[in-house]
């Protein structure tokens, strides 16, 4: 993507386009969320819910449906007011504001792009809704189509565009009233899945290149993965978790967050052994004894605490039982048989049938030319085995 001028989101900033670096910074958060609850009748869609989004950030809110996402953007937008706690943007509280007065903009999954607008008039209808003058309007419109690279598009009618193109009219059309902060309701949802893929790095790169804090909802834990800053898990109106990709990825605090966060296959355990430094012993309901890291290093643990022992597939190793070698030193191994084998290009997944762990997956990387470990198919015994750096240890 070119170099474009960035856009000043301040309320009431100059309309000459000046340099991210150049522009002061404010010392409250661009969006605040205190002890926010919301209720519709008895049903509880957020719950007390505390987040400080800095500025420039790329906030995700990540979960599954009715988990209470979309109800917290709807609220910083303005279209529902919380039953409890307070909401501030750039310092300021927002109780009883209007939408329209906010200084934030709304991208949703279906752009409500006007068919009977060019893209120029759609992305200056906020303009003129505004009273910006004609000339000034036609600057502002140029400048946000350059940013999502639509420059020569403008007299084009937008049904005649590809999704991918409406989407950056959308974004063009938010943009171009220079809000405080983005708010990006499952915008890509409708886009197939490349095209998705391609819009989620141009989003990102555009996030970088405007400076603007976006705030991003979405159901889609790799859409989260690849463009965030800071991801909130979120399930039945709770946070479960908070943190940048790597974090939950690599040290998710619970079972719910490991197991929405990519894929997981998980044991119940009991505590035997605290050996300090976050590593603790476990033996599992069949009789498997583990060492792996707590995930959580708020949480203490005793001797004989019911946790969870996470791996990622993609941390364990399949090989053919006949004439397998010992475990290694702090490595974990299990016999068991191939119950399935699936190619899905870079990798297979092998769910192999174990005694000690019931069904466990695991991804093997192909190498080039080849497709999943060699010498082994569905029906086949084979070892699975593991390094224990890669048991996560989840609170019960």
């Amino acid at each position: 993507m070119t170099a474009s001028p960035t856009i000043d989101a301040r309320p009431g900033g100059s309309s000459a386009p000046e340099r991210s670096e150049a522009r002061p910074r404010v010392s409250a958060p661009d969006v605040e969320i205190k002890g926010v609850t919301k209720r519709f009748g008895p049903v509880t869609a957020v719950d007390g819910m505390d987040l400080a989004i800095e500025h420039g950030e790329f906030y995700s809110l990540l979960g599954p449906s009715g988990c209470g996402k979309t109800t917290t953007l709807r609220m910083i937008a303005g279209f529902e007011q919380p039953t409890e706690g307070d909401i501030y943007l750039a310092g300021q509280p927002i109780a009883g504001v209007p939408p329209y007065q906010r200084q934030v903009n709304t991208v949703f999954q279906h752009y409500a792009l006007f068919p009977h607008m060019d893209v120029a008039q759609n992305v200056g209808y906020g303009l003129r809704q505004r009273k910006v003058d004609k000339k000034e309007e036609d600057r502002r419109v140029a400048e946000a189509l350059d940013l999502v690279r639509l420059r020569g598009y403008e007299k084009r009618r937008t049904w005649e565009m590809s999704g991918g193109q409406q989407q950056r009219v959308a974004l063009a059309r938010a943009l171009v009233n220079r809000p405080t902060v983005l708010l990006l309701d499952e915008p890509l949802g409708a886009l197939d899945l490349k095209l998705r893929k391609e819009m989620q790095l141009e989003l990102k790169a555009l996030q970088r290149e405007v400076g603007i804090t976006f705030v991003y909802v979405t159901h889609d834990q790799e859409e989260a993965l690849t463009m965030s800053d800071v991801i909130v898990v979120m399930r039945d109106g709770l946070v479960q978790q908070k943190g940048d990709p790597t974090t939950l990825y690599e040290r998710p605090v619970n079972r719910f967050v490991s197991d929405f966060i990519g894929t997981s296959n998980f044991m119940d355990a009991t505590i035997v052994e605290d050996l300090g430094d976050g590593r603790v012993s476990v033996r599992t309901g069949k009789g498997l004894t583990l060492t792996g890291g707590l995930t959580d290093p708020s949480h203490s643990v005793t001797t004989g605490d019911t946790v969870v022992v996470a791996t990622r597939p993609e941390r364990l190793e399949v090989a053919p039982a006949e004439g397998a070698s010992p475990a290694g030193e702090r490595m974990s191994q299990i016999r068991g048989r191939v119950q399935q084998g699936t190619y899905l290009g870079d990798q297979t997944e092998y769910r192999v049938d174990t005694e000690e762990a019931g069904e466990v997956i695991v991804r093997h990387q192909n190498a080039a030319g080849a497709g999943g470990a060699p010498g082994v198919g569905p029906g086949d015994p084979v070892v699975v085995r593991w390094h224990e750096e890669a048991n996560l240890i989840l609170a019960g």
